[in-house]
C-alpha cells in the first residue's frame, strides 16, 4: 500500500525513526517541525519554557516570533510585553518580526520559512495556512511550542488523511473564498473532523496562490487538522516570484547565518526533481474522498455566526439583510489578489460606503499593503470610504478598533463568524468573499457584485464506516484514577468553540488567576452554566467540542473549575492536545452522546442529566443501567495526566539529560 503526501512528510520529519520505516495515520511519532510559529503567545510560551527548566534554545533557527494579533492595544502593559519577547529574541538568536509586518502566518509565507515538504507548527489554530505551498502545516499548543524550543520536538499523532478532488474551472467572479465556504457548508457532517486534507485534480491548476492559502486556512473551521495543496506549477511560479523579495524587518542581530528561511532558484529545481516525494502514491489509501466540481460553485456566505450553516448570494440578496459593519481583514481574506477583487468592485460600480456603514481595511502584511498601494488599489478602497487598520489581526479576534456592536449585523471577510468572537454576542455576523464583502459595504445590504443563478453544487462522497468501539483493557498507570463517578452537565451542542467555552476578550489577559478562569467558562455559550455547576461535575458535549481557535485556556479552565473530565462524540484535535498537555483527560463516546440525546432532549442549552461511573481500567462507562465504551486511554496519555502535563514531564526529561 502506497503512502499519502502526509504520511511521506511526517515520516521526513519523523525524530528517532528507524532506517526504512514508514509512517501511517494513527501512528504516535516524535516529530521535529523545520519551524515552529508563535506570535503574541510568545509572551506566554516564555515562562512554560522557563518552568520546564530550559535556559537555551536548542536549535534558535527553527523558532520564528511575528507579532500581530493586539498590535492596535497601546498601553504600556502591552508595549512590555511586546518588548519582553523582542528581548527574548535577541537572546537566544530567534527570527523577530515586529508589531506591523503583518499576520504571522503571511509573514511565515512572504519570508520563506515555509517550503514545500517540510512540516510547519504554529501556536496558531490557522497554521493550515502552511499547506498552500505543498508544505504540512498544523496547529500546535503553547506547551507544544515551549517543549520544541527546549528539546526540538514534541509528540503528534498522525491524522486519518482525506482526498478532496476539485474538477472543473470557477466561473467568473467566484474565488477560493467561495470554495472553501461551498466545501465547509456541503460537507457539514464531520466528513474531515481531525483529517488532514490534501487536495487533487484538474481544478487546481486554476487556483491561484492567494486562492490556495485562503482554501487551506479555512480547512480549519471545515474541522481538519491541515489542508495540503501538491507541489505543482502554480507552487514553482509562486516560489520563483518570491526569490531576491524578502523584507529586511528582522531587528539588527536576531537573525543568524543558519537561519532556514528564503526561497532560491536553486532550491526550487531541486523540489521540482524529487518531485516524486512531493506528491502521494498512486495507491495511497484514504480515510474518505470528497469531489467538488469547481464550474457548479456559486458565491454564498456562511451565517450568520456560524462556519458550517451556508446560503447561496442569489437567495440572501433577495431578502435585503442589511449591515452595519463590513470587514475586509485576516489571515484568510487581506492579500494582494483579494484587495484587488474588492477594489474592483468599487471601480465598476463607482460607488462609495453605504450611509450607516463602516468598512474596516486591514492587509495580511506590510508588503502587500505597499503593492496594494502601488497598484492604486488601496487607494481606491480608502477614498471610497474603508477605514484602514495596520497590517495584522485585531477585528477578527475581538481585539482593537472596530468590533461588532450590540444587535448590529457585519459581513465579513474573515474566517470565522462565532457568536461574540468580534465583538457583541447579539450580534450577527456572516463570512463571504472579499469582492462580496465590498459590495455588500456599498449597497448597505449583503449582496452580490455579480449576477448568478442559484444552484446545486456537484459533489461526491466515499466513505468507510468505522467500527463502534469495543471495550479494552488497559493497563493503569501509577497515580492514575482508575474509576470517575461524577454528575453529568449535557453540552447538548455541535462545534462548540472555544469562544463559547472561554470568550476571546480573555484569552490575552495573563493576568487573570486560576479561580478567576474558571468564573467566565461557558460564558458567551450558556450564562447559566455557573448556577448549575457542583464541583466534580462530568461535562458531556456533541460533535468537534473544542472547535476553533488554539487557545489552551478552554480547557485549562475547565480543569481549574474542578471537572475530571469532559466527553463528547468527537473534539477538535488541537482541544484534545491542549487538554492532555495540561493534565486534563478528555475522551470520545458518541454511544452517550446518542443515548442522552434520545433521554433528555434538547431542552436547554446545558442540562443537568444524571450519575455516571467510568472505569478507565475496562474503558467502559456506566449510565442509567447501561453500558458504553470507549477508546483506551493509552499508558503514555496517562502519564500526561499523572504528570500534571506536557511542561512537567519534559521538565522532568530535561533533568534527566
Amino acid at each position: 500500500m502506497g503512502l499519502t503526501l502526509v504520511e511521506k512528510i511526517a515520516a521526513r520529519h519523523a525524530d528517532g525513526l528507524r532506517s526504512g520505516a514508514v509512517v501511517r495515520a494513527g501512528d504516535f511519532i516524535s516529530i521535529r517541525p523545520r519551524h515552529v510559529m508563535t506570535h503574541d503567545n510568545t509572551g506566554a510560551v516564555i515562562p512554560k519554557f522557563r518552568q520546564m527548566g530550559a535556559t537555551r534554545i536548542v536549535d534558535p533557527p527553527q523558532p520564528v516570533f511575528a507579532i500581530d494579533h493586539d498590535i492596535q492595544n497601546v498601553t504600556p502593559e502591552n508595549v512590555a510585553k511586546y518588548a519582553k519577547i523582542q528581548a527574548f529574541a535577541k537572546e537566544h538568536g530567534v527570527d523577530f518580526y515586529p508589531p506591523g509586518t503583518g499576520i504571522s502566518h503571511q509573514v511565515m509565507v512572504e519570508q520563506g520559512y515555509v517550503v514545500p515538504g517540510s512540516l510547519v507548527v504554529g501556536s496558531d489554530s490557522h497554521s493550515n495556512l502552511y499547506g498552500a505551498v505543498a508544505a504540512l502545516g498544523t496547529p500546535v499548543v503553547r506547551t507544544d511550542a515551549a517543549s520544541i524550543w527546549a528539546t526540538g520536538v514534541t509528540w503528534w499523532q498522525v491524522p486519518a488523511v482525506a482526498r478532496v478532488r476539485l474538477t472543473g474551472r470557477l466561473r467568473s467572479g467566484v474565488t477560493g473564498k467561495d470554495v472553501i465556504i461551498a466545501l465547509c457548508g456541503l460537507f457539514n457532517n464531520d466528513e474531515v473532523l481531525n483529517h488532514a486534507v490534501e487536495f487533487v485534480g484538474d481544478g487546481l491548476s486554476h487556483l491561484s496562490m492567494d486562492s490556495r492559502m485562503t482554501i487551506a486556512n479555512m480547512t480549519t473551521e471545515w474541522g481538519a487538522l491541515a489542508g495540503v495543496f501538491p507541489f505543482d506549477e502554480v507552487t514553482v511560479e509562486y516560489l520563483r516570484s518570491r526569490v531576491g523579495t524578502f523584507t529586511n524587518l528582522l531587528r539588527p542581530g536576531t537573525r543568524g547565518p543558519q537561519s532556514r528561511s528564503g526561497y532560491s532558484n536553486a532550491a526550487i529545481d531541486a523540489w521540482w526533481k524529487d518531485r516524486a516525494n512531493l506528491t502521494a502514491d498512486s495507491d495511497a489509501e484514504y480515510a474518505i474522498e470528497l469531489e467538488l466540481d469547481l464550474a457548479t460553485v456559486v458565491p454564498h456566505v456562511a451565517g450568520p455566526n456560524e462556519v458550517k450553516t451556508m446560503v447561496s448570494l442569489p437567495h440572501i440578496q433577495k431578502q435585503r439583510v442589511a449591515i452595519q459593519k463590513a470587514y475586509l481583514l485576516s489571515c484568510v481574506n487581506a492579500r494582494l489578489e483579494d484587495l484587488h477583487e474588492a477594489a474592483e468592485v468599487v471601480r465598476n460600480k463607482r460607488g462609495h460606503v453605504a450611509t450607516g456603514v463602516e468598512f474596516y481595511l486591514a492587509a495580511a502584511s506590510a508588503e502587500v499593503q505597499a503593492k496594494s498601494e502601488a497598484a492604486g488599489d488601496w487607494k481606491t478602497l480608502t477614498d471610497a470610504g474603508a477605514i484602514p487598520l495596520p497590517p495584522g489581526c485585531g477585528t477578527c479576534i475581538g481585539l482593537g478598533k472596530g468590533l461588532v456592536g450590540k444587535g448590529e449585523v457585519a459581513i465579513s471577510a474573515t474566517n470565522r463568524n462565532f457568536k461574540g468572537r468580534m465583538g457583541d454576542p447579539s450580534a450577527q455576523v456572516y463570512l463571504g468573499s472579499p469582492a462580496v464583502v465590498a459590495a455588500s459595504a456599498l449597497a448597505g445590504f449583503i449582496c452580490s457584485p455579480h449576477e448568478f443563478s442559484d444552484r446545486a453544487a456537484a459533489t461526491m462522497v466515499r466513505r468507510s464506516v468505522p467500527a463502534p468501539a469495543a471495550a479494552t483493557t488497559v493497563e493503569i498507570v501509577a497515580g492514575f484514577p482508575g474509576r470517575v463517578q461524577g454528575r453529568v452537565l449535557f453540552v447538548d451542542k455541535d462545534n462548540l468553540n472555544t469562544d463559547g467555552i472561554y470568550a476571546g476578550k480573555h484569552t490575552y489577559r495573563d493576568d487573570l488567576s486560576p479561580e478567576q478562569m474558571a468564573a467566565v467558562t461557558f460564558e458567551n455559550y450558556d450564562p447559566q452554566f455557573n448556577a448549575l455547576y457542583a464541583k466534580g461535575d462530568i461535562v458531556v458535549g456533541g460533535l468537534n467540542f473544542g472547535t476553533g481557535s488554539s487557545r489552551e485556556q478552554a480547557a485549562t479552565a475547565l480543569k481549574f473549575k474542578g471537572i475530571p473530565c469532559v466527553i463528547a462524540s468527537s473534539f477538535s484535535e488541537t482541544y484534545k492536545r491542549n487538554a492532555f498537555n495540561n493534565g486534563f483527560v478528555v475522551f470520545e463516546c458518541p454511544a452517550l452522546v446518542a443515548h442522552l440525546r434520545a433521554s433528555v432532549g434538547r431542552t436547554a442549552p446545558t442540562t443537568v442529566a444524571g450519575h455516571l461511573s467510568i472505569d478507565y481500567g475496562s474503558s467502559t462507562l456506566q449510565m442509567d443501567g447501561k453500558s458504553f465504551a470507549f477508546s483506551p486511554l493509552s499508558p503514555a496519555a496517562q502519564e500526561l495526566i499523572v504528570a500534571g502535563g506536557a511542561e512537567q514531564l519534559v521538565a522532568s526529561r530535561l533533568r534527566v539529560l
